[in-house]
């Protein structure tokens, strides 16, 4: 069950084809000659990715190249790095998948393929929901055909005031999805934390139109980098603050690792923003979850909960740490 208890979801987001690894970093190795991303699979097993026909030979323009390792595994169809992918994001606490394959394609109807064959293949390696998340309706909808409903619902990411994207409410409703809203106008990007809350509330509007339960709404009033602006992170918490006190049973997350491109140090400012965001009212994040530790997450949401009133006599905080306890107990 997501957020079992009042807990915190986690919206695992490192399935996205955008994502891409230094090919200087010390994961990249050379072996029997071949270059590759190294992991050691769930199984304690060490493997490569093989990404030798696509790491440059001159020494100068690999030292800059980024690898896309995911949008690698896919064409490769390398089935012991999506697997390792997926899953080891459900072992660190993800409980929804974010399947985006955006970047495989500029071509519609080929990323209409990818997405298929991605969402089939994610649903033989996990049992978690999937969310199929692209900047074209169109393709949402082809993985929305190709999702089998029997496993587990879908989730769409996601739905905004843009031209085009108000048609993926009623296909939530007819595909008994979990949908995503996200804070963008149909004019461009919200400027502060007055537009996101405009924003979203019409989309919760739209929502009441196709009777989308209020707990299958995951509003997102959308993060951005605050080495950009300095004020973009205030924009956000206060959004949701105001989001949350107008809709009290809602979900509220967002992209929290987008607030820390191009600063040092990034998992430090996820960690407090995340905590901050959590603080005034998000139940859901969409995070690394290797990187970013859920566990403590959850212990500081239902830490935080109880200190500030919103747990009554701290009843759901007791029942989180006596199941802690009990859990390691029986390890």
């Amino acid at each position: 069950m997501l957020g079992k208890d009042g807990g915190l979801i986690v919206i695992g987001e490192n399935f996205n084809s955008t994502r891409k690894i230094k090919a200087t970093n010390p994961r990249v190795i050379e072996e029997d000659g071949k270059t590759g991303i190294k992991y050691t699979d769930l199984d304690g097993n060490d493997r490569i990715l093989d990404c030798t026909d696509i790491i440059p030979e001159d020494p100068a323009e690999r030292n800059s190249f980024m690898i896309p390792h995911i949008a690698q595994a896919l064409r490769k169809k390398d089935m012991n790095y999506i697997s390792w992918a997926i899953k080891n994001q459900e072992k660190h606490g993800a409980h929804i998948i974010d399947l985006c394959v955006d970047e495989m394609s500029v071509f519609p109807e080929e990323r209409f393929e990818w997405i298929k064959w991605t969402v089939e293949t994610a649903q033989k390696v996990t049992d978690s929901i999937v969310a199929i998340d692209s900047s074209d309706s169109k393709t949402i909808y082809a993985g929305l055909e190709a999702h089998d409903g029997s496993k587990n619902r879908p989730a769409i990411n996601s739905f905004n005031l843009e031209d085009g994207r108000q048609e993926l409410v009623p296909m939530a409703k007819e595909h008994n999805a979990l949908l995503f809203a996200n804070a963008s106008g149909n004019s461009g990007m919200p400027q502060n934390a007055e537009e996101r809350v405009e924003n979203l509330t019409t989309c919760m509007e739209m929502m009441d139109v196709d009777d989308i339960p209020m707990e299958d709404r995951y509003l997102d009033p959308l993060v951005f980098p605050i080495g950009a602006g300095p004020d973009f992170g205030l924009h956000y918490l206060k959004a949701v603050e105001t989001l949350r006190e107008r809709f009290p049973d809602v979900h509220i997350f967002g992209g929290h690792s987008n607030v820390s491109f191009g600063l040092p140090q990034r998992k430090l400012i996820n960690d407090v923003f995340v905590s901050l965001s959590i603080h005034v009212g998000c139940d859901a994040v969409m995070i690394d979850p290797i990187m970013n530790n859920p566990e403590s997450l959850q212990d500081f949401m239902f830490a935080a909960n109880a200190l500030t009133g919103k747990d009554e006599y701290s009843m759901k905080y007791l029942k989180h740490i006596r199941a802690k306890t009990g859990a390691k107990r029986g390890r």
